[in-house]
C-alpha cells in the first residue's frame, strides 16, 4: 500500500475538531462516544477541499450522534463537497477501523483497487471502502455503505451532527452558514425534518 494516501470525508470528519479525535483520541464536541485514536497521532501532511462524485443522504442511526448518518452514494448525480486529509497508510487503516467500530488491526490491501472500485469489508455502514481518483499522484479513498440510497429508509440527522458537518463545510469550502444550511437540509433524510434556516442557525447564522 502507498505510504501516504488521501482520506476524503464528506461528513463529520470535514471538521478538524472531529477528525482530530480519530487521530489523537477523545470525544468530539456534541458526541457521546470516545475514539481510541491512531497509533500514529501526527497531524495530516496536507488538507484540501475536494468534490466527490455522487450525492449524500442520511439513513440508519448513529451510535455517536443519534439520528441518521451521512453516507455517500456514488451512483447519484452531481458531486458532494468533501475535505481530504493526507495521512499515512497506517493512520488511514486506524481511521477505517474506528469508523467501522473495530479494533485496529491489519490494514486492508488497497493496492489492487482502481479508481471507482470498492472493497467491501463488512455488511454495515462505512464498511465499504471506495477508491477515488488521485490527488497530486497519491490515491484517495473514502468510506460508505455497499448499498445505494434507494435501498434504505431515510432518517433525520441530529442537530449536533448537522452542526459538526456544517462547521466542516464552512472551514473546508468557505461556505456561509446559509449555503451550508441549505445544502444539508436538502439531503434526503434531512429534507424531511429540517429547513435550511434551522440548520444555518446551528452554524451561527442570525
Amino acid at each position: 500500500m502507498h505510504n501516504l494516501v488521501w482520506y476524503a470525508s464528506y461528513g463529520a470528519n470535514m471538521s478538524r475538531d472531529r477528525f482530530d479525535c480519530y487521530l489523537a483520541g477523545g470525544v468530539p464536541p456534541g458526541g457521546s462516544r470516545a475514539n481510541p485514536g491512531c497509533s500514529d497521532t501526527r497531524p495530516p501532511r496536507d488538507v484540501r477541499r475536494v468534490w466527490l462524485p455522487g450525492g449524500i443522504y442520511f439513513a440508519l442511526a448513529s451510535p455517536m450522534w443519534g439520528g441518521g448518518l451521512a453516507m455517500l452514494d456514488p451512483g447519484l448525480p452531481g458531486a458532494a463537497p468533501a475535505r481530504a486529509y493526507l495521512v499515512t497508510a497506517g493512520q488511514f487503516a486506524d481511521i477505517a477501523a474506528q469508523e467501522m467500530y473495530r479494533d485496529p488491526g491489519d490494514p486492508p490491501d488497497l493496492r489492487a483497487l482502481a479508481p471507482g472500485e470498492r472493497l467491501r469489508l463488512g455488511p454495515g455502514r462505512y464498511e465499504t471502502l471506495l477508491r477515488l481518483g488521485d490527488i497530486e499522484g497519491r490515491p484517495a479513498f473514502t468510506f460508505t455503505a455497499h448499498w445505494s440510497q434507494a435501498d434504505v429508509a431515510p432518517a433525520a440527522p441530529a442537530a449536533a451532527y448537522l452542526a459538526v458537518i456544517g462547521a466542516g463545510l464552512l472551514a473546508a469550502h468557505g461556505w456561509s452558514p446559509a449555503r451550508a444550511g441549505a445544502y444539508l437540509a436538502g439531503r434526503p433524510g434531512a429534507a424531511e425534518a429540517w429547513a435550511g434556516a434551522r440548520v444555518a442557525a446551528l452554524l451561527g447564522a442570525r
